[in-house]
């Protein structure tokens, strides 16, 4: 039992953002809730998760469990930072990321910043162009720190 609460503690999880959504059907519209969330255990592994239920409680648990199924191990640097610069691209949005130096602290900004203090980075520098979605963003941000990771082994 007490191996079990170990785990469950060893990860955190922040929801991004909350999305009501509808489903028109015959008799009307369907409401249910999507949730994104980032899961991660501030010690270079982390995953980006959604979840849909029709209230938010069931949304967010799904949102983790779907995050969890997705982790990704980082490889970080003694100053907590990235091995090298990258990019990531998902759908619309790209995101570049480069290291920093020691004391610089993560400059990023919405989903990406959530990403990166989940995964334990304390210094990074980011550029997120293209689209302003957080799901977009999120992704492109775990795609970048993928790639960072592979070509660093």
């Amino acid at each position: 039992m007490q191996n079990m609460n170990e785990q469950q503690e060893q990860w955190q999880e922040r929801v991004i953002q909350i999305r009501r959504v509808a489903k028109v059907v015959k008799g009307g519209k369907k409401l249910s809730f999507r949730v994104l969330v980032v899961v991660g255990n501030l010690n270079g592994c982390v995953g980006v998760g959604m979840g849909k239920a029709a209230d938010v409680m069931s949304a967010v648990t799904k949102a983790v469990v779907d995050a969890k199924k997705q982790l990704i191990n980082i490889t970080l640097t003694p100053t907590n930072s990235i091995v090298h610069a990258s990019q990531g691209r998902f759908s619309a949005a790209v995101v570049f990321l480069k290291p920093a130096a020691s004391g610089s602290g993560v400059i990023a900004g919405g989903a990406v910043r959530s990403v990166m203090e989940l995964a334990g980075i304390q210094n990074v520098l980011s550029k997120q162009l293209g689209g302003s979605n957080p799901l977009n963003n999120a992704k492109a941000a775990l795609l970048a720190l993928k790639s960072s990771s592979a070509n660093a082994r």
